[in-house]
Parts: C-alpha cells; structure tokens; sequence
C-alpha cells in the first residue's frame, strides 16, 4: 500500500530537491498513487475467496521488493551497509509495517466492506500523530486534539452503522474493528521508523522493508497453505496478485516517489488522505457496495478532522539567524 511509503517518505533523512517538472505532473502522480492504492483493496475483495490474505500479503511484498530491485542496484553498497549494521531492526520494522498490518489489513477485507474499510484505515495517519506525540514528543496542539477527537467519533459512527443501540451494546463488526486494529499497527511501524532514522534514501530502505515484510507475513502464509485455504487458487486470484505486485505495488511507489520529488514530502503526503475518497467510489463502482447515511457522516467527521489537523499544525521553531 503506498500508504508504507508515506512513512518511508516521512521517516527518509534524504530529500532530493525538487524537480523541475510541473506542479501539475506532481498532482497527476500523486493523485493516480492513491487511486492505485484504492484499487488494491478492491483487488483483494474481489478475490478473497481464492487468495488467502496472508498469501496476499507475504507474495506481494516479496516479489514488490525483487521487482524494485534493479531500480535500486545503484545503493547497493548502501543497503547492504544498513544490513550490516542495523539489519535486525531494519527487518523488524518492515516487518511490522509491511508484514503485519498488511496482513492484518488483508484480513479486515474478508470481514467487513470495502467502504468501511477505506473510511476507517483513512484515520491512520491521524492516529499516527496521536502516538507521535506521546513517544517522540512531536508537538501537538489543542486544535489537532480537537481534530483527532473529531475523527475518532467519525470512526465510531462507522462502526456501529449510526446505531445508538449497537453503540451502547458494543456491537461492533470484527472487520471494523480488525480494520481500527491495522490503522493502530501502521501508527506503530511509522513511529518507529521515525525513531529510527535509518541513513537510506527512499526506494532502497523500502526495498529493505519490504523484505522484512515477506519474512514475517511467510509463517502465516505457511498456516494458510497448511490448513488447506488455497484450495480455490484459479486464474483470478493469480490476475489480482499480479495486480496489486505490479500497478498496485512497484508503479504505486514509483509514482509516489516522483510526486514527492516534484512537490516535495509535504504536499505529496498530505494527499494521503485522498485514498478513503478513492476507495470508497470505487467500492461503489467496481463492487456494488452501498453508501448508507452513516458512511457520509462519518466521513464528513474525519474531514473535519483530517482539516484541523492539517491545518493548524504547530510552527516550527524558528531558527535563530546568523546575525543573532
């Protein structure tokens, strides 16, 4: 999902100067980013009955990361030193990051709605900041706390389908709240990635993630195969891997990766929050699902949300001049 390379984007030491190509070229990929990373989810609902979400999520991350490997053959000396060094932690992060909650998410797919899904995983970035802010001390103010607030309401709203009764009840949907579980994993890898501070430009310590990714989704893989579950494996569970490996993996990155380097890290990833639009229409679209009352409501929250967040982000220190 590009959303891993949101906080790979996030996280990397190393920002190239921006390209000298259009504003309007850095949109267009950035924005095409997130349709492809919509469509994944759709992908994988289409075909959870033939592609367990393990299977999903161990193969698309291996073959994700030998895809990009010629494209990073250049920094090879760099990742190997990475591997050397700080290999173990490396891994571990990829691992949770593109190994278990991708996992984790993949799963959510089997049980709840796509539209369901995009609405509530759109919090993550959200939450993200929540938890930054209680282990990096990242700065945090009153408007944003309103905003998380607001959000987190809008992620209730959702669950419970608007229902008061279901609310009171705690009659949440296990997807949804498989789906909450993802969004707080991905909060946790892209926290921990900042900690780490890995000295690796973009691509090539993705390509180090997404290793560590198919090591720790491959015991669940094996499960899968053990229990039997790719016993309906056919021709369009094989279209989908392919996709969500191809357009939905190597190209979603590239992409993203270009946008930041026309528009920069900051405005790239604030259309991260663009997928939960994405996703949804396509939902609607591709798979005939329904956009009931309460997925408008909870929606418009988590906009309100997302905008005070955005918005009112805290200043930057300013940096003492020369003359001082």
């Amino acid at each position: 999902m590009a959303i891993h390379f949101w906080s790979v984007s996030e996280a990397s030491g190393h920002e190239k100067s921006l390209s000298t190509a259009s504003e309007t070229v850095g949109y267009a990929a950035g924005l095409m980013t997130w349709v492809l990373a919509a469509s994944v989810f759709v992908a994988i609902k289409l075909s959870n009955n033939e592609m367990p979400p393990w299977t999903f999520c161990c193969v698309r991350a291996f073959l994700s990361a030998l895809v990009l490997l010629p494209f990073v053959a250049s920094y090879y000396h760099d990742i190997m030193g990475l591997v050397r060094t700080r290999g173990w932690e490396a891994l571990f992060i990829g691992g949770i990051g593109l190994g278990l909650t991708q996992g984790t998410a993949f799963t959510a797919l089997s049980h709840t709605t796509v539209v369901n899904f995009g609405i509530i995983f759109g919090t993550a970035p959200i939450i993200t900041m929540a938890l930054a802010r209680i282990v990096l001390r990242e700065p945090m103010n009153a408007w944003q706390i309103a905003g998380a607030l607001t959000a987190f309401a809008g992620i209730i709203v959702v669950a419970v389908h608007g229902s008061l009764q279901q609310l009171l009840g705690l009659d949440f949907n296990s997807g949804d709240l498989i789906t909450l579980a993802a969004a707080c994993m991905f909060a946790i890898y892209t926290v921990m990635l900042k900690r780490a501070k890995f000295n690796l430009p973009r691509l090539p310590l993705l390509v180090v993630l997404l290793f560590g990714g198919a090591i720790a989704a491959l015991p669940f893989f094996l499960i899968e195969y053990w229990l039997g579950y790719h016993t309906h494996l056919a021709m369009r569970g094989y279209l989908a891997l392919a996709y969500v490996v191809v357009p939905g993996g190597a190209l979603l990155y590239f992409l993203y990766n270009s946008s930041i380097d026309i528009l920069g890290a900051s405005r790239a990833g604030t259309l991260v929050y663009s997928q939960m639009i994405f996703t949804t229409i396509l939902a609607w679209l591709i798979l005939g699902e329904a956009i009931e009352w309460y997925h408008y409501l909870g929606a418009c929250l988590i906009v309100v949300g997302i905008v005070l967040v955005t918005r009112f982000r805290p200043k930057p220190p300013a940096v003492p001049s020369a003359s001082s």
